[in-house]
């Protein structure tokens, strides 16, 4: 009686019970699927955006200027006739150096500065803990307009500007780790063994605390890729006639009312590659859980 009652409970048409082990795995394995097509699209349009876009970015048609998207060019024309569509893939490759440059810059920032704040003598750690807190205070975009007033304008200038701004925060993240890691065992361990303080830095502390980074890394590109476009659109990016895409965001908005797919069309795709660096990210952070 009671085994009766608990079929017709547990699974009334179908005679088991739901697994969620099972859905969950359809919902990883959907995951990763849009993840690898949205990371292989991105891969050629880097390695060869040729393939996806034959045409030349820099073409200019005088007879079809702001056109609207058509079957013959897909996502329209600008002010001088060059095909969007085109740009947009050739411009990939510039948009994610930019951000994977800005990231790289902001983890080194960030590895000196909380490498100062927690493993310095005290009245240094406590000035560099106070200077993160400072700087951490300040809004991404003004650290990177700031930086940008003054160094100026350029494209390094750009990438150097948004790491600055995205700093402070990846300090923090990674003097935390460190403090984890200084206390563990086997620091303690090393340290019993009479390692130097620099071997058990490098070999044991370092290495343990940005591991679990990597995955933030991976994340803050796109981060990275908005913010230089915001500065970008501000008109203190990448100049022209690059197809980059915080460019042709800046280009586009004179033209708004007119052509309003010079700014929306760019702007979709920068949220497009930020969406798929953080399913990267997402997905290494799931690996690096598991232990793989």
């Amino acid at each position: 009686m009671t085994a009766s009652l608990t079929e017709s409970v547990v699974a009334p048409g179908t005679g088991s019970a739901p697994n969620p082990g099972e859905s969950r795995h359809r919902r990883v394995t959907a995951g990763n699927v849009a993840t690898g097509i949205g990371v292989a699209l991105v891969a050629t349009a880097l390695l060869a955006p040729s393939v996806l876009a034959p045409r030349d970015p820099s073409a200019v048609d005088l007879d079809h200027t702001l056109a609207p998207p058509s079957l013959h060019n897909w996502f329209g024309t600008d002010e001088i006739g060059r095909d969007l569509y085109t740009r947009v893939v050739h411009g990939a490759r510039d948009s994610l150096a930019i951000g994977a440059g800005a990231a790289a810059v902001a983890f080194l920032l960030a590895l000196v500065l909380a490498s100062a704040a927690a493993l310095a003598p005290g009245p240094v750690a406590r000035a560099t803990d106070r200077v993160i807190d400072v700087l951490f205070a300040f809004p991404t975009l003004l650290l990177a307009l700031l930086t940008v007033s003054v160094l100026g304008p350029s494209t390094s200038t750009l990438v150097v500007a948004v790491g600055v701004g995205c700093a402070p925060g990846y300090a923090r993240m990674i003097r935390a780790q460190m403090l984890r890691a200084r206390g563990s065992g086997y620091v303690e361990a090393a340290t019993a063994l009479g390692h130097s303080r620099s071997a058990v830095v490098r070999r044991h502390i370092v290495p343990n605390s940005l591991r679990p980074l990597v995955a933030v890394f991976a994340l803050s590109i796109g981060q990275c890729i908005v913010w230089a476009s915001s500065l970008a659109f501000l008109g203190l990016g990448v100049a022209p006639p690059s197809p980059e895409w915080g460019a042709l965001l800046d280009a586009g908005r004179s033209y708004l009312t007119r052509a309003p797919w010079l700014v929306v069309i760019p702007g979709l795709f920068i949220v497009a590659l930020a969406l798929v660096t953080t399913a990267v990210g997402r997905s290494l952070q799931h690996r690096l859980e598991r232990g793989e």
